[in-house]
């Protein structure tokens, strides 16, 4: 039998013989595979006793990779996890118990090159400092324009699609920061053009609305450790209490309320059909498109009453001097309550170095409230924060953690506490209701300010 040969070929590995997950390419008069297949490739060779020639990694150069880092208990059992599911899954906890240090132990242990992706160029900085900091080595950053290879390097989900035929066998291990971000359409690109044997996934919540999470178990390996905050809270996360605040709509939004409300329920119960159908049905059906609109101008309604910002003004006031981070779905209300109360804010269209400049004043206590849409719900890192406040949301259980997450890290003595106003009567006591359950057994008791 003649010895088979292992290229790698812009995100695919080349071999001249049949295996496993590999297609016959007439134009390259091979099989290929994805890169992603690379290890399984190699395993099925080395079991059928089969003579090869591997050309696939071109790693770069490393220098020893050492750090001092001592783990806690459960992050020393999240990393034996995964070392014995062979190098390949994702690791589960809560925000701020430190996934980033199994995460740097986890290179140190591989001692060869590696790459971090992650979503925003807030983690990547962040990503980056750490990394320098623990290796005290020069880290490559591809992501905000810059492309920059090193041993060890940080990038954004992006730049690591768009690069991903060129980067795939530079780096032995692949750690994906958040990555329930993976599975997304165009990003799962990423995991099957690298041939990065080792894979670690690092997030706080797993479980995707849409499912794709299983897709995880094909491109890195399924979940292999998981605390929740629980456990954590307390000891190792700052000890935490939920309240919920209910107003009440003025007379006015009521009125206007009920009656947008009810031409929306009017339509779907005369058409029988749901909200997903309605959507489909308002491209080319003016009633539908009208009934959409009345849906969205009650929900706005409910999103954005004038008690609630009352409430907030009550918190705000209740807590004077603390962190507080405040949370609303839509950037209308970010811009109202910025307006409002003097208070600095962050969106998607926020630019960079006033993004940069808000988020360090913040940190610094400079300014103590900071008000945003969904840009925050990842990648901001301030131990000091303490409060949080959602006034609008959607029902994701996962934005919940998220959003919770952000007010956890431990810091003295520190007691966080999560508000959450919800108007009366509205579609968003459902709404809330589907965020809460089932993300933690612990019920929080409803408290007045």
């Amino acid at each position: 039998m003649s010895i088979a040969h292992l290229a790698y070929d812009r995100g695919t590995i080349t071999i001249n013989i049949k295996v496993p997950h590999a297609k016959w390419d007439s134009r390259s008069n091979c099989y290929r595979a994805l890169a992603l297949y690379y290890r399984d490739i190699v395993e099925y060779l080395k079991n059928s006793g089969i003579k090869f020639q591997d050309e696939v990694l071109n790693l770069i150069s490393c220098p020893e990779l050492k750090c001092d880092i001592r783990l806690r208990d459960y992050q020393e059992k999240a990393l034996y996890s995964w070392i014995k599911a062979g190098k390949l899954g994702s690791i589960v906890l809560p925000t701020g118990a430190g996934k980033t240090f199994v995460a740097i132990k986890a290179i140190a242990m591989v001692n060869a090159p590696s790459i971090i992706i992650v979503p925003t160029l807030e983690l990547l900085n962040q990503w980056k400092s750490k990394l320098e900091e623990e290796f005290g080595v020069e880290i490559g950053v591809y992501g905000g324009g810059k492309h920059e290879l090193r041993a060890i390097t940080v990038a954004t989900y992006d730049s690591a699609y768009l690069r991903a035929e060129e980067l795939g066998n530079k780096f032995l291990l692949a750690i994906f920061d958040e990555v329930h971000h993976l599975p997304a359409p165009g990003y799962s690109a990423i995991a099957e053009f690298f041939a990065s044997p080792y894979r670690l996934g690092l997030t706080a919540t797993y479980e995707r609305e849409d499912g794709l999470h299983f897709e995880l178990q094909r491109l890195i390996g399924g979940k292999v450790f998981e605390v929740g905050i629980n456990e954590l809270s307390g000891k190792h996360l700052a000890e935490y209490e939920l309240r919920i605040i209910h107003t009440e709509l003025t007379p006015e939004e009521k009125i206007e309320y009920e009656r947008n409300y009810k031409a929306y329920l009017s339509y779907i119960r005369e058409k029988k059909i749901d909200l997903q159908e309605l959507i489909m049905r308002s491209g080319r059906d003016k009633k539908a498109r009208e009934a959409l609109l009345a849906r969205h101008r009650a929900r706005t309604i409910a999103l954005n009453s004038e008690a609630k910002l009352l409430a907030l003004k009550r918190i705000l006031e209740h807590h004077r001097g603390e962190r507080i981070i405040i949370f609303t779905e839509h950037n209308s209300l970010v811009y109202r309550i910025s307006r409002r109360f003097l208070i600095p804010f962050i969106t998607h269209k926020t630019k960079r170095d006033e993004r940069q400049r808000n988020l360090e004043n913040f940190k610094k206590g400079i300014y103590n409230a900071i008000v945003t849409s969904k840009v925050l719900d990842e990648g901001i890192d301030v131990p000091e924060a303490s409060i949080g406040v959602i006034l609008s949301g959607s029902g994701s259980t996962r934005e919940y953690r998220q959003r919770l997450g952000r007010i956890l890290r431990k810091k003295d003595n520190k007691k966080a506490i999560l508000y959450e106003i919800v108007s009366k009567r509205t579609t968003e006591v459902g709404t809330l209701k589907r965020r809460h359950m089932p993300v933690w057994k612990k019920i929080s008791k409803r408290k007045k300010v």
